[in-house]
């Protein structure tokens, strides 16, 4: 039998499931709630992390080690400004002179480039010491084969 080329198949739309939706409902109304109750604290850490949002978007890995990189080094560098504004002054006032201070935003954003330097520049160093080490246990084995 043959099949009419003139047919189109109808494409299925694409639905999140009902594990996904839940989630989303759940982020969505936890950040409500923070926005409601914190908002210079939301404020601090949407602008600020921003470069840990670009790196989970980029990272293509199952691993996602340039994210969890780029993320540590983000949050420690937006962490001392967070604790002032928890601390001192909590007001969107106070956030937005963070915000647009050069020197905080050159932390922030400095230790987040700390982050993709290090996941850029460290995995090669432990290479090439790891491969060091095992020549090294090559040389020492040989060594003790020519001995027996």
């Amino acid at each position: 039998m043959a099949v009419n080329p003139t047919t189109e198949v109808q494409a299925q739309p694409v639905t999140p499931s009902g594990k996904a939706m839940r989630r989303i409902i759940w982020f969505l109304l936890l950040l409500v709630s923070m926005i409601v109750i914190s908002l210079p604290t939301v404020m601090l850490l949407a602008f600020g992390l921003l470069p840990s949002v670009v790196a989970w978007i980029v990272d293509r890995t199952d691993q996602k080690y340039a994210t969890f990189c780029v993320f540590g080094m983000n949050f420690s560098g937006l962490f001392p400004f967070l604790t002032d504004l928890w601390f001192k002054d909590h007001s969107t006032e106070a956030a937005t002179r963070v915000l647009t201070d050069p020197f905080s935003l050159m932390v922030i954003l400095g230790s987040a480039a700390f982050g993709w330097v290090m996941y850029k520049t460290v995995p090669p160093v432990v290479a090439t010491f790891m491969s060091v080490m095992l020549q090294h246990r090559v040389t020492t084995l040989r060594d003790q084969q020519k001995v027996i």
